[in-house]
């Protein structure tokens, strides 16, 4: 997973299937851009057992994203603003605290990340 990331995926995950004749099998499903499937399949082949992929093509639509820094009283937090339109007509869709962010923070301070998460929204939220 960690080549694949590293290479151009932009996301891999895996899940438990049942496969023909009842036999367990590992589903790896990689989400990446059209110009890096070759370099994915590459490492797919090289690194896993699999004797053939399926491919589809899917169409993406993403929001725009800006990034701000909060300060809360753990320390700095990276926050995702996801937005759509353009201008005067930008409409924020959605608020997130940046995981890797919250999680050093939890760990550092020993508090759950839900905690730290939840404070640096609230931070967001009262300088906006």
């Amino acid at each position: 997973m960690d080549i694949l990331l590293k290479q151009g995926a932009l996301d891999v995950f895996t899940q438990s299937v049942m496969m023909k004749k009842s036999r367990p099998g590992i589903l790896l499903t990689v989400i990446c851009p059209v110009d890096k499937i070759d370099i994915c399949e590459e490492i797919i082949f090289r690194e896993t057992t699999t004797l053939g992929i399926r491919q589809s093509i899917e169409k993406r639509s993403i929001l725009e994203r800006e990034i701000k820094i909060v300060n809360t009283k753990y320390g700095e937090v990276r926050i995702k603003i996801a937005t759509k339109g353009k201008g005067d007509n930008k409409t924020i869709i959605n608020v997130h605290p940046e995981y890797e962010d919250c999680s050093a923070i939890a760990l550092k301070f020993n508090q759950p990340l839900t905690t730290i998460q939840k404070i640096a929204l609230e931070s967001f939220y009262s300088i906006s």
